[in-house]
């Protein structure tokens, strides 16, 4: 049995959508392909984000579609956004489109280092809040909104209607309700953007 095949069955259905579509020109690299402690970002998230999700976790693809397609994590769809300069909302919507009858929890690659406790909080939440169709769900760290946020199937679906150039936002100020968790996880907040970040994102990398 596949992993994402032992999660909770109480959950109306979670998809896990990593997005890691950009150029990574500050970076210099592909973000989703530099070594964090011998794992990729996306197998960092993979790894610990896949029991929350009822099907084969999505990779939503960009500048850097074909060293992503060589890396890609066992068990995982790739989903090529040929809009990525456009922004997140094209990606988002090519997941809606592949997962169209489940809630998405959306992680960014930029933030590498989300522990399984700090998933698995989110989808405890989300269950206790009913897992409401046109919810939105972001946890926060002192006060700070971070990622992963998991987003309701129906307001998910509302992402058709915008523009891809449209930030995400727009798609938040449609949720109903829009809700906060207060993590314990500062991994929250990382933005994975320079060499600087990765330098500083490694001194963090749990042992093991």
């Amino acid at each position: 049995m596949k992993d994402w095949q032992r999660n909770s069955k109480s959950s109306r259905g979670t998809a896990l959508v990593i997005l890691a579509a950009g150029a990574s020109k500050r970076l210099g690299q592909c973000k989703a392909l530099v070594d964090l402690g011998g794992l990729t970002p996306l197998e960092r998230l993979v790894l610990e984000g896949r029991s929350i999700s009822r099907s084969a976790p999505l990779i939503v693809s960009g500048f850097h579609h074909q060293a992503i397609e060589q890396g890609l994590p066992a068990g995982c769809e790739l989903l090529h956004n040929p809009s990525w300069e456009e922004g997140r909302t094209g990606g988002l919507a090519l997941a809606v489109q592949a997962r169209p009858d489940l809630d998405l929890c959306v992680a960014p690659v930029d933030v590498p280092l989300v522990p399984r406790s700090a998933f698995w909080a989110l989808q405890r939440a989300w269950q206790i809040s009913g897992e409401p169709p046109c919810g939105w769900l972001a946890p926060s760290f002192e006060g700070r909104f971070g990622h992963p946020i998991l987003i309701g199937r129906d307001l998910a679906r509302q992402v058709m209607s915008l523009d891809p150039g449209q930030p995400l936002r727009e798609l938040r100020r449609l949720a109903e309700p829009l809700m906060g968790l207060e993590s314990g996880s500062r991994e929250i907040l990382d933005d994975l953007d320079t060499p600087a970040d990765l330098d500083q994102i490694r001194t963090r990398i749990p042992p093991g």
